[in-house]
C-alpha cells in the first residue's frame, strides 16, 4: 500500500462515514447553524434599527435642545429689556420726583425770601418814620421862632425822606 494511493476498500469506508456525517449534519448540525445565524442576522438588523432610530432620536434632540436655547435665549432678551425698561422709569419717576421736590423747596425759598423781603421794607419804613419824627421834632425843638428857617428845614428833611423811601422801594 502506498502513502499516495488508498485502498479502495478504505475509500469506500471513508466515503460511507463521510456521507454519513454530511447527512447527521444536514438533518441536526446545519439547521441549528443557519437558525443560529438568521439570529445573529435578525439581532445585528435590529440593532442596526434601533441604532438608526436612536440618532433620528438625538438628531430630534438636538433640534428641539436647540430650538429650546433659542426661546430661552429670546426670554432672556425680552427679560433684560423688560428690566433696562423698568430702570429707566424707575430712573426717570425718581428725576421727576425729585425735580418737582426742587421745585417746591425753589418756591417755598421764593416765598420766604419775599416775606422776608416784606418784613425788611415795613421795618426800614418805621425806621424811617421813627427818624422822621425824631428829626421834626429836633427841628420843632431848634426853630420855633423863625419862620423863614423852620419851613426850609422842613422842606430839606421831606424831600431827604422821599429820596430814602424811593430809594428802599427800588431795592
Amino acid at each position: 500500500m502506498s502513502l499516495l494511493m488508498p485502498d479502495s476498500g478504505l475509500l469506500f469506508w471513508m466515503l460511507v462515514i463521510f456521507l454519513t456525517v454530511v447527512a447527521i449534519l444536514a438533518k441536526w448540525g446545519f439547521p441549528v447553524i443557519t437558525s443560529m445565524v438568521d439570529k445573529r442576522r435578525k439581532y445585528i438588523d435590529e440593532s442596526l434599527t434601533l441604532a438608526r432610530k436612536a440618532d433620528e432620536k438625538m438628531a430630534n434632540l438636538t433640534k428641539e435642545h436647540e430650538r429650546i436655547i433659542g426661546e430661552a435665549r429670546a426670554e432672556q432678551n425680552r427679560l433684560l429689556k423688560e428690566a433696562a425698561e423698568a430702570r429707566d422709569n424707575i430712573i426717570r419717576q425718581a428725576k421727576a420726583k425729585a425735580q418737582d421736590e426742587a421745585d417746591k423747596l425753589l418756591a417755598e425759598a421764593r416765598i420766604q425770601i419775599e416775606a422776608e423781603k416784606e418784613s425788611a421794607l415795613s421795618s426800614i419804613r418805621s425806621q424811617i418814620a421813627l427818624i422822621s419824627v425824631n428829626v421834626a421834632e429836633k427841628i420843632i425843638r431848634k426853630t420855633l421862632a423863625e419862620d423863614k428857617e423852620q419851613q426850609e428845614l422842613i422842606r430839606k428833611m421831606v424831600d431827604e425822606s422821599l429820596k430814602m423811601d424811593s430809594d428802599t422801594v427800588k431795592n
